[in-house]
């Protein structure tokens, strides 16, 4: 029997992947283990393996085709024995329903459920003789029946897709009918009193609307990758859903410093004559935040609405930017690693991150996370929690300022940090003991090794 080779599901919360590339072409022989093709997500491109060994009969979904959902068929494989031909054509004309022959390294996430087809409706009584066509229908867990490209374009602009009157047979939505809800056209109100009833996330302008105010021509359209599209849903997300306060101090980092420049100097040479490691300000920034957590483990915290999520370790997300975006890979148990483990480790991610050569287990999860803006000059500013983090710190430069010690006027090293705190999770006097003991340690770094 042909055994079917499904899009994997490479995170637990991917829905779609681009298939970047196939290594294996039609007639080809795999065994277990055969590295086949490249998928790309939002955040990175990973290799699929093959479980089963056959010959690869027909490929249904051809490289370079974006949005697959997960668990549609792109291949199917003829076993041992089987006549690839006959395979092939059988699947070239309906894919059959063999068992999956993709190896990833996490765990498939079920492709969401298609909506069933609406069903024949009932005779109209004489009272509400359009009911039957003009209102949308959904099914016993209120779910409005509306078209797979209708959902997708109501995802991308943000709408909801209940809040769209349909006008596809027996009230379905369409692809039409979405695009005039972007312009406000035939977008019902939410039910009024409903648990949790809020407006939907729709843009306060439309497309054509914000197109209009500028000259035609003047301007070039380039469309969201699925990178920029996942951050714009989860920080839009986030300060919509996530009651963020903000708590900022200056920190006196000269020893740090100092200490720094001592450590770099001391550093050993490969044969090659160069370091093995270089410290960043960063690097401290990462483990004196993980040792904070671990005194103050009432914050190393994640909420959900079942109880509070209290960590063991303190496993600090990074933000790196990369092109088109940003991802966060993590420091894994940053509070029991050297300054020089982080530092080694903050390298490799970085470079993995920037070709997007990262696995899912290295950027996702995670009990905090730290941004750094110090390095473009930015003495100040605030980041946005990424859930399930109840906290995030945004790092500002180090620069000369005038301080007052026993009331004469001497100039400091200082670097401003601001702690976003989630306040489900975190109340102003917690955070307030974090963001202090964190800038105990990082401006007496030597405690951070006791």
């Amino acid at each position: 029997m042909p055994i079917n080779i499904l899009m994997p599901a490479l995170s637990p919360t991917m829905e779609k992947g681009n298939l970047a590339k196939w290594l294996k072409k039609e007639g080809d022989k795999v065994k277990s283990g055969d590295v086949i093709a490249e998928i790309e997500t939002d955040k990175a491109t990973m290799e699929v393996e093959a479980v089963d060994e056959g010959t690869i009969a027909k490929i249904l979904v051809p490289e370079g085709t974006q949005d697959v959902s997960v668990n549609d068929v792109i291949a199917v494989l003829a076993g041992d024995g089987e006549d690839v031909e006959t395979a092939g054509a059988s699947a070239a004309a309906k894919p059959s329903a063999g068992p999956a022959s993709v190896k990833t390294e996490a765990p498939p996430a079920p492709k969401p459920a298609s909506p069933p087809p609406a069903a024949a409706p009932k005779p109209a009584t004489a009272a509400a003789p359009q009911a039957a066509s003009s209102a949308p229908q959904a099914d016993g867990h209120a779910r409005t029946f509306s078209s797979p490209l209708a959902r997708r374009l109501a995802k991308e602009a943000g709408i909801d897709v209940a809040r769209v009157t349909g006008t596809g047979p027996h009230g379905r939505v369409i692809a039409r009918d979405v695009a005039e809800a972007k312009s406000g056209k035939g977008l019902k109100a939410p039910p009024a009193g409903a648990p949790g009833a809020a407006p939907a996330l729709s843009p306060s302008m439309s497309d054509k609307q914000i197109l209009a105010l500028f000259e035609p021509g003047s301007y070039e359209i380039v469309p969201h990758d699925g990178m920029r599209r996942t951050i714009a849903q989860r920080l839009t997300a986030s300060v919509q859903t996530v009651p963020h306060f903000y708590l900022t101090i200056d920190c006196d980092i000269g020893k740090l410093l100092a200490a720094r420049e001592e450590i770099n100097a001391a550093a050993p040479k490969d044969k090659e004559k160069k370091p093995l490691y270089k410290l960043s300000v960063n690097d401290f920034v990462i483990k004196a935040m993980a040792v904070a957590l671990q005194r103050k483990p009432d914050c190393n915290v994640s909420w959900t609405e079942g109880g509070m999520v209290k960590h063991k370790h303190s496993d600090i997300g990074v933000a790196v930017a990369m092109p088109g975006g940003l991802i966060t890979p993590i420091i894994r148990k940053a509070e029991t690693k050297s300054l020089s483990t982080i530092s080694g480790e903050m390298k490799d991610f970085a470079a993995r991150a920037r070709a997007r050569k990262l696995k899912p287990e290295e950027y996702q999860g995670g009990t905090t996370a730290v941004s750094n803006l110090g390095m473009y000059g930015i003495n100040h500013f605030t980041a946005v929690i990424n859930p399930p983090h109840a906290t995030i710190l945004a790092v500002g430069t180090s620069e000369e300022r005038p301080v007052v010690r026993n009331g004469k006027i001497e100039i400091a090293q200082i670097m401003s940090v601001t702690l976003s705190c989630d306040h489900r999770a975190i109340d102003g006097a917690l955070g307030a003991e974090l963001i202090g003991a964190f800038k105990l340690l990082i401006e007496n770094p030597v405690m951070m090794m006791v």
